[in-house]
């Protein structure tokens, strides 16, 4: 897939988990009048730290003055500018292709990041990747509109663990019986918390199975002889 606007190499950059601020914004000096971004290759999944830009194909109001020909004094001040300014207007870019409910989930992974959720939540909320920061807050944003706390645990699990599955034991007590899917680490161990940190009701209790599912009659896959965890 050809990438060929700034907004569509910053979405990139970031679900790779690139930090685009490191990205340095240059005027290409060979490029075509069709295009903004003068990658060498166009398919590549992999994105250079410096991008040749474009700067007339759409925004020649901005830029026009700014590399006027046969101009070269004050070339790397100028340079910087540009760089500064491309950030700048990447940005406004990708947000107005934003709606409200993605600003929405964007307030909510800065209250997370600013602490507001507390030290142990922000330290684990960034040690996940794009997709998995994504799934907790939009999951916060539904809770706080739904309540429906128990439910979005399991679908906020199930964007972040895709194996898991979580059953309900309400007969004698609040429980959760949370197969996770693979095996335990120290990071998924992390996500895990997290995610019982933010979405798990006080009067729940939680039973969690890694990699071995306990047994459910008549469910053959779950009855598998030296895979079964015992209850």
């Amino acid at each position: 897939m050809g990438v060929n606007y700034v907004w569509d190499l910053l979405m990139r950059a970031r679900k790779q988990g690139l930090d685009v601020d490191k990205f340095r914004f240059v005027p290409a000096v060979s490029y075509s009048p069709y295009m903004e971004l003068s990658l060498a290759e166009l398919n590549t999944s992999h994105l250079e730290q410096v991008v040749e830009i474009n700067p007339y194909y759409r925004f020649y109001s901005i830029f026009r003055d700014l590399f006027p020909p046969d101009a070269a004094e004050d070339l790397e001040l100028r340079e910087s500018l540009f760089d500064i300014m491309m950030h700048f207007l990447a940005e406004i870019d990708l947000y107005q292709g934003m709606n409200r409910r993605e600003y929405h989930i964007r307030f909510v992974q800065r209250d997370i990041v600013d602490g507001i959720f507390g030290p142990k939540v922000k330290e684990a909320f960034g040690q996940l990747n794009r997709e998995e920061q994504d799934a907790i807050a939009e999951g916060l944003l539904r809770l706080y509109e739904t309540g429906e706390a128990v439910h979005l645990l399991k679908q906020t699990m199930r964007r972040v663990f895709h194996r898991s599955i979580i059953y309900t034991n309400c007969e004698e007590k609040d429980e959760l019986l949370i197969y996770i899917g693979q095996e335990e680490t120290m990071l998924s161990r992390v996500k895990v918390d997290l995610i019982l940190d933010l979405f798990l009701p006080a009067r729940f209790t939680t039973e969690l199975y890694w990699t071995s599912h306990f047994g459910i009659l008549e469910e053959d896959p779950t009855m598998k002889i030296d895979a079964i965890a015992l209850y």
